[in-house]
């Protein structure tokens, strides 16, 4: 095996970050909502369309947020797919809410409409759509079921920042968008999130929310002589540490995009006829949606099969991983929530899903290996 691994994810390095980090070390201002906060609050307003954009710890805590602002509760029911990360149900499941798990569309790994369709009750309050890997969910499809039953949308956009469909960014077409800029993710500050919003009204409530329950947004802004304990809340702001590692990585967004599809391009364009010869399905975009490189994935016919692809891809010193074991047959699904129709396709996406080695660091030789690997194991 060759000694040069080649890992599944690298962070990037942005140029300013050590610059941005040592400016906020040697000033009085360290904790949250500084310079570095609201500079990149603006790049993410014009990456987003979205008019409003609040920094917060962790997609995690943006989803929180989501479930605190939409004042969900006991007698809700809150549709999520079963094929996520667990931040997307439990997120919900806090709120004491039910969690009610629908199928995705195989086609893009993201939420299906016409699952939810069945899924829908008279408590149903909100839907959680995933644009898995940065390719969007079918939101027209979405939104039409939304205007139907009177629910909100709640996109979890971890890993769609820069995507969009039918022309319009991903984030904010739904009711709330939450990003997460954890490591792993194409913009990241080690750990961290966002909100988005376009209503007026939800944005007043989320600074009050974000901040512990105070209106301290407002005083620093002037518009109150004093803050105060106004509502219920939760430490969700991040410090002007990660703010400006953040920012320094925004400055460069396309930068990073460019590199990423770079890396995806290459697979695209390598690996069709070893699939074709192999059974194999490889990822896939919907003409009306630009993606965001996030992942690049394949899908092998049987998952005995994709676990020995990722054994074969380790002995040739690629990390190649599985995804998400689908949340309606975890030990808390079953607990916090339930599943009205069989998730047979989330089942079998993840039964048979490989990700391939995606960052923007990744050499032309390296790059070259993955796909010899990938192209040397015979279904």
């Amino acid at each position: 095996m060759s000694s040069d691994r080649i890992i599944f994810s690298r962070p990037f390095r942005a140029a300013r970050e050590l610059p941005n980090v040592e400016a906020v070390l040697t000033s009085d201002h360290s904790h949250g909502d500084g310079p570095f906060t609201a500079a990149a609050t603006a790049k993410l307003r014009d990456i987003t369309g979205a008019p409003h954009a609040l920094l917060t710890t962790s997609c995690t805590h943006a989803l929180e947020m989501a479930g605190l602002l939409l004042e969900l509760g006991p007698e809700d029911e809150v549709i999520v797919p079963s094929f996520a990360f667990t931040s997307t149900a439990t997120s919900m499941a806090l709120r004491g809410s039910t969690v009610v798990f629908a199928d995705i569309d195989l086609a893009t790994g993201s939420l299906d409409p016409e699952s939810v369709a069945a899924a829908v009750t008279p408590r149903t309050k909100a839907v959680v759509v995933i644009h898995y890997g940065g390719v969007a969910a079918d939101m027209e499809g979405l939104q039409r079921l939304a205007d139907t039953h009177g629910f909100a949308i709640i996109e979890d956009n971890a890993h769609g920042l820069g995507g969009s469909y039918r022309g319009r960014p991903l984030g904010s077409i739904g009711t709330v968008g939450a990003l997460s800029f954890h490591d792993t993710k194409n913009v990241h500050c080690g750990e961290g999130g966002a909100v988005l919003l376009t209503d007026e009204i939800l944005m007043a409530r989320a600074e009050i929310i974000r901040e512990k329950g105070t209106d301290r947004a407002r005083f620093l802004r002037g518009a109150v002589d004093k803050y105060s304990w106004q509502d219920i809340g939760s430490s969700y702001l991040p410090s002007e540490l990660n703010a400006a590692v953040l920012d320094a990585q925004l400055a460069e967004f396309e930068t990073i995009q460019s590199n990423r599809h770079r890396v995806w391009d290459t697979y695209a364009a390598a690996l069709p006829e070893w699939a074709g010869r192999n059974d194999i399905q490889l990822m896939t975009v919907p003409s009306d949606r630009e993606h965001t490189a996030h992942l690049y994935y394949l899908r092998v016919p049987t998952e005995d099969r994709r676990d020995a692809l990722i054994s074969h891809l380790s002995g040739l010193g690629i990390v190649a991983p599985f995804h998400y074991v689908p949340l309606d047959s975890s030990p808390a699904g079953l607990k916090l929530g339930r599943t009205p129709n069989p998730c047979v396709r989330s089942a079998e996406f993840s039964a048979t899903l490989v990700r391939l080695p995606l960052w923007p660091g990744l050499t032309e030789a390296q790059l070259t290996r993955v796909v010899e690997g990938v192209t040397s194991f015979a279904v």
